[in-house]
């Protein structure tokens, strides 16, 4: 009997140290990551002066509520990439494309406006979007990769202005893309239907460059899904629909819909890209679920107009294509300008019929630093680590 309570005692006391031991193998880690740079890829959602260094300044009032002057991103003020980088204590990230006054110690944005997954075969003022597509943003950020370590040997000013070695695969690798590619289905005249079937093919382009990245050793992916664009004065003007094709918060449901079908297949490409990428942490960010909640509940959130944007000329949404934020027309011989701001941004979402004001990205970032609408839940300073 003695013989059997001891060796009852002894197998729970190893059941107890084997279950101890895999519960602290399995428990996160607590220690905040350290990021010395972020590359970034992506569109207008976070350019911060890739177009405007190719096709000419975005003209004020642009930067009026933060810069005071216009500061290459198409806002009032700042976009979520630069709370990103202000989070991590990081400077404002550079334009790849901008070559006055950058520095690219802590990264460099390869991001312009009106940027898309696949290939465009239009100029951008035939089609309004960008010929830097992700592709093109890759080989940019590849030959960075490889033409900076070279500078940097030269030492002086260059070892100041570019980043380490070992940067590349410490750093943030921050993705926004993938609106452009649907509206831009609608706007050749596409049915939702043919802009669904497209999906696939951009997800699969998609997957390729963060495959690239990490072949080019980048480790730590933080990428967001597409935004609601069928809440966007801009699609909603170009695009009318049906009384029964708006739901209550004044958004167009179809493109919608397209952008969900989107951000679903892009959350299952995350997941396959995590298990060929095995030493990648790959963090999913939900900001549709955020800005339409935003749009739909403006007032809960301290905003008093969702979508009509803030600055912009006539029709119902304060939106026109033709005559857009800073627009000007002549009248008697004189240049006057149609295409103003708003009183006070600070209570509007939309800054200019196509992109988020100052005051909407900051509550979006405050939203997804903490991790509440990721995937895994990690918050920002949390994103170097692995989640099986």
């Amino acid at each position: 009997m003695e013989s059997f309570s001891f060796s009852f005692i002894f197998f729970i006391f190893v059941l107890l140290f084997n279950f101890n031991c895999i519960f602290i193998a399995s428990k996160p880690t607590s220690s905040t990551c350290h990021f010395p740079a972020i590359f970034n890829f992506g569109d207008s959602n976070s350019d911060t002066g890739g177009l405007s260094a190719v096709f000419g300044q975005a003209p004020p009032p642009h930067g009026e509520s933060y810069f005071h002057h216009p500061a290459g991103r198409y806002c009032d003020g700042r976009l979520i990439v630069d709370f990103i980088a202000k989070s991590l204590k990081l400077p404002y990230l550079s334009a790849y494309l901008d070559s006055v006054g950058s520095n690219y110690k802590h990264g460099a944005n390869f991001a312009t406006a009106g940027s898309t997954i696949r290939p465009q075969n239009t100029t951008l003022r035939q089609s309004g979007f960008s010929p830097i597509s992700l592709d093109v943003q890759w080989n940019q950020f590849n030959d960075f990769h490889r033409r900076s370590q070279i500078v940097r040997k030269r030492g002086g000013i260059y070892k100041e202005l570019l980043p380490k070695a070992e940067d590349f695969s410490n750093a943030l690798y921050t993705l926004d893309i993938g609106q452009n590619d649907l509206t831009s289905g609608y706007f050749m005249n596409l049915s939702t239907t043919q802009v669904r079937a497209s999906v696939p093919q951009l997800l699969q382009q998609f997957k390729n460059i963060v495959s690239y990245i990490y072949g080019q050793g980048g480790r730590n992916f933080w990428i967001h899904n597409t935004g609601p664009f069928g809440c966007l004065p801009y699609v909603l003007d170009r695009i009318p629909l049906s009384a029964a094709e708006i739901d209550k918060a004044g958004c167009g449901i179809p493109f919608n819909r397209v952008a969900q079908y989107y951000n679903h297949g892009l959350k299952k490409t995350i997941a396959q890209l995590r298990k060929e990428l095995p030493k990648s942490s790959i963090t999913y960010v939900d900001i549709y679920s955020l800005k339409y909640n935003l749009i739909a509940q403006p007032t809960k959130h301290g905003f008093k107009e969702s979508v009509r944007a803030c600055c912009g000329h006539g029709g119902k949404y304060n939106y026109n294509k033709n005559i857009g934020c800073g627009g000007k027309i002549t009248v008697k011989g004189k240049q006057i300008m149609v295409g103003k701001p708003c009183k006070d941004p600070s209570v509007w979402i939309n800054w200019d019929g196509v992109h988020y004001t100052e005051a909407a990205n900051k509550w979006i970032f405050e939203q997804i630093v903490n991790g509440s609408f990721s995937n895994p839940p990690l918050s920002l300073d949390m994103a170097c680590h692995r989640n099986s």
